[in-house]
């Protein structure tokens, strides 16, 4: 029996830490402590809270969303917060209900609540299951930076203004970026405008910079993949003359280099064109690091591999 308890009393722990720890709105040096579960959620509260709020991202470089489980450390974090900011489309799908229960007691607060829901995709045929990378459309991802906005405002009062400001500033920032995307692409030649990633993380990309995309896996890194799905991808590549696959940080490398050596065994010379920053930013303190630096890595790294 002890050995039981001893198993069981952890995750009671866990549990009792997320549905009584009560929260403080501020903390002892008056800022708000925010927690964000992404970088790039993190990156766009960090720029509009500025001084007024202590930011931490729970996932950092590398970190697939899609399979991350809360440790005791981001628990602590969390019911510490005074509020918490996330994507809201099933992303960090092993939180959910963690992130359920604290809403009962604070600001949990889903950034594609920003986002006019019929400019979401549906990828699944379930009723509001949409894809949740909404960060690969610049444009769209302005309504969840002006959400964020919105919310800090709401959250500290005092200082509106400022966080008004500081969200329109960014704002424009974002536009001109959306424009530079949109610029880049479109100097692929249109027969060679074709994205092939790990998984189908970048739909809302395609849509809106009018490039072709193929995953070999769908829309969560959750889901497996077979010799099957290998096959049909190397058909197509091999079909379409397309001249580059690209890795992603967060997710393992192994699944296009098996499309890549397929590639080449049927006499069609592929090359992995370099690796994209999908679920998650590059290092801190690097330029890809940061939503902007990333965006523009990306898109660089695209268009040199299949101009």
């Amino acid at each position: 029996m002890k050995q039981i308890l001893f198993i069981i009393l952890p995750g009671l722990t866990l549990l009792l830490s997320v549905s009584c720890t009560p929260s403080d709105n501020s903390q002892e040096d008056g800022k708000m402590r925010i927690v964000c579960t992404t970088g790039m959620i993190g990156d766009a509260v960090a720029i509009i809270a500025d001084d007024y709020a202590e930011v931490v991202t729970l996932m950092g470089p590398g970190v697939d969303p899609h399979l991350y489980k809360a440790t005791q450390g981001d628990l602590r974090e969390l019911t510490q917060a005074s509020a918490i900011f996330y994507n809201g489309l099933h992303l960090e799908g092993k939180m959910g209900e963690v992130l359920e229960k604290l809403a009962r007691q604070k600001p949990v607060l889903p950034v594609a609540d920003g986002i006019d829901s019929s400019r979401l995709v549906n990828s699944t045929n379930f009723a509001d299951a949409f894809d949740p990378h909404i960060w690969f459309d610049v444009e769209l991802w302005a309504d969840a930076v002006a959400f964020v906005g919105k919310e800090l405002q709401n959250l500290d009062p005092e200082h509106a203004a400022d966080y008004q400001a500081r969200t329109e500033t960014y704002l424009a920032r974002l536009d001109s970026l959306h424009q530079t995307v949109s610029n880049r692409i479109s100097t692929i030649p249109q027969n060679q405008r074709v994205l092939i990633t790990a998984h189908d993380a970048f739909t809302y990309f395609g849509l809106a910079y009018d490039i072709e995309v193929r995953g070999l896996q769908g829309i969560s890194t959750v889901s497996e993949y077979g010799l099957r799905d290998i096959s049909e991808l190397v058909d197509f590549i091999t079909t379409r003359k397309i001249q580059a696959v690209f890795v992603e940080s967060s997710v393992p490398t192994r699944s296009l280099e098996a499309v890549v050596e397929g590639c080449n065994k049927r006499g069609h010379a592929i090359e992995i064109g370099g690796t994209l920053y999908s679920d998650a930013m590059g290092a801190a303190g690097t330029l890809e690091g940061t939503y902007l630096g990333m965006v523009d890595h990306n898109v660089e790294t695209i268009v040199e591999a299949l101009k």
